[in-house]
C-alpha cells in the first residue's frame, strides 16, 4: 500500500517550478482565465446564431456559406482556444524548465484568437487569404509554444501530441485551400476529416486528464489506490480512429468503414476497464461518470455511424456524426473547463446539482440532435432546442466558475 501511495504522488497535480517575476492582473496571471472568460460566451453566442439562422428565424447575411462557418467555429475556432487553454496551462507542470506565460504575451495571444475568430465571420468582406493567414499562423505559433519543449524532451513523453497538432495545422491549410479554390477537395469532407484528428487529440489529452483528476480524487478522499490510463487501449483506439478517419477522406464509400467504425467504438469502450480499480470501486463517483461519459459519446459516435454502413435503410450518417461533434466537443470542454477552474485556482474537484444539470443538458442536446432522422417533422424544433441546451450548459458554468476565474488561487500560489 505504501508503494502504491508513492506511486500516486507523481500522477497529481503537479505545478510550474518557478513563476515570472512581477505582479499580473488575476486575469492573466494563468493561461485559462482569460481564455475561458472568453471562450464561454463565445460558445453560448456562435451555437445560439448558428441554430437560429439555421431555423430562419434570424438573418446571418454577412456570412455566405453559413454551414461551412458554423462547422469550421465549432471544430477549429473552439479547438484552438482549448489548446492554448490545455497546452498553455498544462506546459510548465509538464516540463519544469517552462515558465507559465502570464501577462501581455498571454493577453495579446487570446486577442489573437478573438480577432481570428470575428475575421472568419467576416471572411466574405475581409477575403480568404487574410482570414487564413490570420486563423493558421496563430495556430502555427501556438504548435511551436507546444513543440519545442515536447521535441527536447529526451524521454519523449509527449511526441504525439506534437504530431497530432501538426497534422490539424496541415488540414487546417487544406481547408483554406479549398475554400480559396486551389483545391477541388469538399470543405465537409475536409472538417471531417479535422473532427477524426480532433478526436484522436481528445484521447491524448483525457489519457492525462483522467490520470491527474481521478488520482487527486482519489488523494482528496483518503483511497489508497492509484489510478493508471493504460497506454496500449488509447493506442489502440487512436490506431482504430486514425485508421477510419484516413480511409473515410480517401475512400469515402468503401465498404470497411463500417468494420472501421465498429473496430473504433469497440477500443474505445475497452478504455473504460481502466475506470475499474482492484480494491475500490469508484465508477459511480460522479465525478468519474463525467469523465466516463466522454469515451462512452465518442464510443456511441463510431458505433452509429457503423450501424449506418450496415443498415441500407437509414441515411444519417452525419447525424449520427453529431455524437461526436456536439457530444464529445460539449463533454470535453465542459468537463475539461470544470476541472482546470477547480484544481487551477487551489480548489478541490467537486461536483453540485448545477454542474450536474450541465452535463445533462450536453447529453440531452446531443440525443436530441442526433437523432433527428426520426422526427424529421420537428427538425427546426429540434436545432433549436438542442442548441439552448447545448449553450445552457455553459452558462450553468459562468454562473459558478467565472467568479473562481476573476479571484486569486485560494491555496496562495501565483497564477
Amino acid at each position: 500500500m505504501k508503494k502504491d501511495t508513492n506511486i500516486k504522488k507523481d500522477f497529481l497535480t503537479s505545478h510550474y517550478s518557478s513563476y515570472p517575476k512581477g505582479e499580473y492582473p488575476v486575469v492573466l496571471s494563468y493561461a485559462f482565465r482569460l481564455m475561458f472568460l472568453l471562450l464561454a460566451p463565445y460558445i453560448v453566442l456562435s451555437i445560439t446564431l448558428w441554430s437560429f439562422a439555421f431555423a430562419g428565424l434570424i438573418e446571418l447575411n454577412f456570412i455566405n456559406d453559413i454551414l461551412s462557418w458554423h462547422m469550421y467555429e465549432m471544430i477549429y475556432g473552439l479547438g484552438i482556444a482549448g489548446i492554448i487553454a490545455f497546452f498553455l496551462t498544462g506546459l510548465p507542470e509538464m516540463f519544469k524548465e517552462q515558465i507559465p506565460l502570464v501577462g501581455k504575451p498571454l493577453l495579446y495571444i487570446t486577442l489573437y484568437w478573438l480577432v481570428g475568430r470575428f475575421s472568419f465571420w467576416f471572411m466574405d468582406y475581409l477575403g480568404v487569404y487574410f482570414v487564413a493567414f490570420l486563423n493558421i499562423s496563430l495556430f502555427v505559433y501556438i504548435t511551436s509554444l507546444v513543440a519545442i519543449p515536447v521535441f527536447k524532451d529526451k524521454k519523449r513523453r509527449h511526441f504525439s501530441l506534437a504530431y497530432i497538432l501538426l497534422l490539424l495545422i496541415c488540414i487546417q491549410v487544406l481547408f483554406f485551400l479549398s475554400i480559396a479554390s486551389y483545391i477541388n477537395i469538399s470543405t465537409m469532407d475536409i472538417l471531417k476529416l479535422a473532427l477524426g484528428a480532433f478526436m484522436l487529440l481528445i484521447l491524448l489529452a483525457i489519457k492525462r486528464v483522467n490520470m491527474e483528476s481521478i488520482n487527486e480524487l482519489l488523494h482528496k478522499e483518503n483511497i489508497d489506490e492509484t489510478f493508471y490510463s493504460r497506454s496500449p487501449r488509447y493506442n489502440l483506439s487512436i490506431f482504430c480512429i486514425l485508421l477510419y478517419t484516413g480511409i473515410e477522406f480517401l475512400y469515402p464509400n468503401n465498404s470497411i468503414l463500417a468494420w472501421l467504425a465498429l473496430a473504433s467504438s469497440a477500443s474505445i469502450l475497452g478504455i473504460l476497464n481502466d475506470f475499474i480499480l482492484k480494491e475500490n470501486t469508484i465508477v459511480f463517483k460522479s465525478f468519474v461518470i463525467y469523465l466516463m461519459s466522454i469515451l462512452i459519446f465518442m464510443a456511441l459516435g463510431y458505433g452509429f455511424m457503423a450501424y449506418d454502413y450496415l443498415n441500407d435503410s437509414i441515411n444519417a450518417l452525419n447525424h449520427f456524426r453529431h455524437f461526436l461533434a456536439t457530444g464529445v466537443f460539449g463533454l470535453v470542454f465542459y468537463i475539461v473547463m470544470i476541472i482546470i477552474s477547480t484544481i487551477h485556482t487551489g480548489r478541490n474537484i467537486f461536483t453540485n446539482f448545477y454542474t450536474n444539470l450541465g452535463l445533462v443538458f450536453i447529453i440531452l442536446a446531443t440525443l436530441i440532435r442526433v437523432f433527428i432522422p426520426y422526427y424529421e417533422e420537428y427538425t427546426m424544433q429540434a436545432y433549436i432546442i438542442s442548441s439552448v441546451l447545448w449553450a445552457s450548459a455553459f452558462i450553468i458554468y459562468m454562473k459558478i466558475f467565472f467568479p473562481f476565474l476573476l479571484q486569486k488561487r485560494v491555496d496562495g500560489l501565483k497564477g
